[in-house]
């Protein structure tokens, strides 16, 4: 195993963290002067900044190892994934970001209650942020184990501690000050970052296989296959088209930590190509990665590799990291993992500020003291960062003690949380958007209707086996049927009415 960190190493370590402390305070000289400023910029973003901070904020420390890891284990069908956001934000584009727009909102919650009421709105707030602390917990987790390894050669608790810390606070450089304007600049930086270490990874990987014929041995051992033509593959077309479908509608459509930023465009037609742009950015950039993946098998095809790192389960990526990567590189794909990390940090503090602020804070202050000043809540917007802040840090914590104490793996679950969340989302979206019924009363249950469900799907559960796709398509129905199951009250019809 490498020695650790050389001087090359610690200067582009270095050279990051000057170039973050610098962008971080130009970007918190941003004026933000109300909390719509803070959380949406008042519809002032560009679309393609928007669109690249889309990007960056759908890739995560675990999206940077783990998707070579799939290529290096099987194929390039996990492409077939991206082909679906493509088509999910496709039906964002005409379904959902019209009526955003036409309401104002400033979190994609506030659509609920123009249909069923304010306590609609307040229910999915909280579901969101229930899923969210669990899930983007357990991804802080994972960057962190990355960080350690990385820069402490150990995943002991002090220095899991240190990098835990040192995501939270890059996070917060860019969050707490300029809000959503500067995370989305912020983004831009983390998105070079780390396209930049994979495209020098690959090219390294490349020139070092020179004399092997990489085509012949990838079309040997079937790893050139980009469309899954079987029936129950986990990415075949029919999964594609059903299940994995309505999780991007949810992911990109539904999730505040995704479509903040889309709403912090100048208007709906932006804001529908900021969503259609990203994906196409980043069907090449998953390529990229899917790329790394190949040149790893071919370049580890007759070695025997232990993925394994002191009890931690570790990606192919990760391993070669460690052992093999050269100095200087190895510095970059650490700020490569860090900038994956921070992009997804930094974007869903901002996104469970607004909900907890917007959604939640908001109307019980303003019924308590209808007259509390619009600074007021841009306070407590910077103090909702920072209270988040510590939540997730927390729940990093508690998923490395759980990690070495259960069976149950705290992260997987964790980490599923949100998609269990979807389902309730979806289906209580879809009746309001496509149908004249459903209730605030009925809200609540087809949530935890949708989330029962998938659960209930788990094999930890029941041992029920079931693939993904079925999983999200049962839940949504569930939580569809539950709304179907009460009509409307016309007074909260008459503002929004299905087209």
């Amino acid at each position: 195993m490498s020695n650790g960190f050389s001087t090359l190493d610690w200067f582009v370590f270095g050279a990051y963290f000057l170039v973050l402390a610098i962008s971080s305070y130009l970007f918190s000289q941003f004026k933000v002067t109300s909390s719509r400023d803070y959380f949406v910029s008042s519809n002032t973003m560009p679309m393609l900044a928007v669109a690249i901070s889309i990007v960056a904020t759908s890739q995560s420390a675990a999206t940077f190892l783990g998707v070579p890891e799939f290529s290096y284990l099987h194929d390039f069908t996990f492409i077939g994934f991206y082909i679906s956001a493509l088509a999910a934000v496709i039906f964002i584009s005409i379904v959902f970001v019209p009526k955003f727009y036409k309401y104002k909102v400033v979190t994609v919650y506030e659509l609920l209650q123009t249909r069923y009421g304010e306590s609609a709105k307040k229910q999915a707030g909280m579901m969101f942020l229930l899923g969210r602390i669990m899930a983007s917990g357990a991804r802080l987790y994972i960057g962190a184990l990355a960080v350690s390894m990385i820069l402490f050669l150990d995943i002991g608790f002090f220095h899991m501690l240190i990098a835990i810390i040192i995501l939270l606070l890059g996070a917060l450089a860019y969050t707490y000050f300029g809000g959503i304007k500067s995370i989305i600049f912020s983004d831009i930086i983390q998105a070079a970052t780390y396209v930049g270490a994979g495209l020098l990874v690959f090219w390294y990987l490349y020139i070092s296989l020179n004399n092997v014929n990489i085509l012949e041995v990838l079309q040997e051992h079937n790893k050139l296959h980009v469309i899954d033509t079987t029936l129950n593959g986990k990415f075949s077309i029919l999964a594609l088209l059903s299940g994995w479908l309505l999780l991007n509608i949810a992911a990109f459509g539904l999730d505040q930590d995704m479509t903040q930023r889309v709403l912090s465009c100048k208007n709906k037609n932006e804001a529908s190509r900021s969503l259609i742009l990203s994906i196409l950015f980043t069907i090449p950039i998953v390529l990229l990665f899917l790329g790394i993946g190949a040149l790893l098998f071919v370049h580890y095809q007759t070695s025997q590799v232990s993925q394994n790192f002191q009890g931690e389960s570790i990606t192919i990526f990760m391993y070669y990291i460690l052992n093999e990567m050269p100095s200087g590189l190895r510095g970059l794909v650490t700020v490569g993992a860090i900038a994956a990390a921070l992009s997804s940090t930094n974007s869903v503090l901002g996104a469970m500020a607004s909900v907890a602020v917007e959604d939640l804070y908001r109307p019980w202050r303003m019924h308590k003291k209808s007259d509390t000043k619009e600074e007021h809540f841009l306070k407590a917007s910077r103090n909702a960062v920072l209270i988040f802040a510590c939540i997730l840090g927390l729940m990093a914590v508690l998923s490395y003690f759980w990690q070495r104490e259960s069976e149950l793996s705290l992260v997987s679950f964790a980490l599923g949380v949100m998609t269990f969340a979807y389902t309730g989302l979806l289906g209580v979206f879809f009746s309001a958007v496509f149908t004249k019924r459903g209730s605030a009363k009925t809200v609540p249950f087809a949530l935890i209707g949708g989330f029962v469900t998938v659960l209930s799907l788990q094999p930890y559960i029941f041992g029920i086996h079931i693939g993904f796709a079925w999983q999200m398509i049962l839940g949504t129905a569930v939580s569809f049927l539950i709304m179907q199951a009460a009509n409307s009250k016309i007074e909260t019809t008459k503002q929004f009415s299905p087209d």
